[in-house]
């Protein structure tokens, strides 16, 4: 049995790459067909830390390189798998952690959730570390809509694509209600409070929305980031919102079950992200979505079909989206049970576990066939 060595995030904090890792280490179909060994690769004990300096994730830093070390000497894998960051601080801590397991000779592969690569790699110091980094190791990305990220350092027979996968609640296809023209429409934003996220282009399309005399309701779900509840909550009264927004804070389990299930209409109009997990939950729920055409999106939501695609950062158009769906209900159920379907068919946890075998299963037996 093939050993590998998994250097990965998960929880805590809970954010998209984490979720993903935790679902690997949990997972007993990888389990049956590697001999695995866990890492946290996170010195993050919260979202709020990420990004920032402190003498305890030093601390984290140095622990996490001893345990490198050590799995590394004893228990020898034939692989190692890393969910490194892409750009700044993030991949410069990263990138020594790789050196370390270049040292050893072992296999590498790259599983990312992030981008950034391009948008550093004419910098000369970033592009140094990216060509070591890169060098003889396999990349595993969400999309081919993201291979062009990475295109410069790595061949296309080094790539594999892999989307990511949600456990599946068995709730079946939910049946949305057919409100009629007079009551209130529920939409839901649900991500950490983060400016990329859109949460102030939102609060400007909702204004839009509000000032043509349509009826709505919003929730904001989501813990903060760089962006706090006062500074939303300010943001929503200048836009007049107070009686049409809700801004509620981390919502888990059942609390969060309880908002998908009330919900008509799931909203994110991200300027930066990859394969929101969040985007699979709502189309669990059979909700028809309004997002942007940013990092993988195009590959989960099917514009027209199971939802909008509107251009990064422009209220007027989100507000467009979200204002033909508020007026058909209709459409809202037809396209969220497109959705619940295109989930079904692609994005489950166990067609995700199956996908990441078969890579594993590629990279590993290259190796054994003396393919560097």
């Amino acid at each position: 049995m093939t050993k590998i060595l998994f250097i990965l995030h998960y929880s805590p904090p809970v954010h998209g790459s984490s979720l993903v890792g935790g679902f690997i280490k949990e997972s007993r179909l990888i389990d049956e067909y590697f001999d695995c060994r866990y890492i946290n690769l996170g010195t993050s004990a919260s979202v709020k830390e990420i990004g920032k300096n402190s003498s305890r994730k030093l601390l984290r830093y140095l622990s996490l390189i001893w345990q490198v070390k050590r799995a590394l000497l004893f228990f020898r894998p034939e692989l190692c798998y890393l969910t490194i960051s892409s750009k700044g601080i993030g991949f410069y801590k990263d990138a020594l952690i790789v050196l370390i397991v270049r040292l050893f000779s072992v296999k590498r592969v790259y599983h990312f959730h992030n981008k950034g690569v391009k948008i550093n790699q004419e910098r000369i110091f970033d592009n140094f570390l990216y060509r070591i980094v890169f060098k003889k190791a396999d990349v595993i990305i969400l999309s081919k809509y993201l291979y062009s990220d990475v295109q410069k350092y790595v061949p296309v027979d080094r790539v594999h694509y892999c989307p990511n996968g949600i456990p599946d609640l068995d709730i079946g296809t939910r049946k949305l209600n057919n409100k009629g023209s007079g009551a209130v429409t529920e939409i839901l934003f649900l991500s950490h409070l983060i400016e990329s996220k859109g949460v102030f282009i939102l609060a400007d399309a909702l204004k839009i929305v509000r000032e043509k005399g349509y009826t709505f309701h919003c929730t904001m779900i989501g813990g903060e980031g760089d962006v706090t509840e006062d500074q939303l909550r300010k943001k929503i009264e200048e836009s007049g919102l107070i009686s049409y927004v809700d801004v509620v804070g981390k919502k888990y389990g059942e609390e969060k079950q309880k908002a998908f299930v009330k919900t008509d209409i799931f909203v994110h109009p991200t300027f930066n992200d990859c394969l929101p997990l969040v985007l699979l939950e709502a189309m669990q729920y059979s909700l028809p979505i309004v997002s942007t055409p940013e990092g993988a999106i195009s590959d989960v939501v099917e514009d027209g079909v199971s939802g909008f695609l509107v251009p990064q950062r422009d209220a007027g158009a989100l507000a467009n989206k979200l204002e033909v769906l508020i007026k058909d209900p209709d459409l809202r159920q037809r396209m969220g049970s497109a959705g619940r379907a295109r989930y079904e068919a692609q994005f489950t946890l166990d067609r995700f576990e199956r996908r990441m075998v078969d890579i594993l299963t590629q990279v590993t037996e290259k190796k054994k066939a003396g393919v560097s």
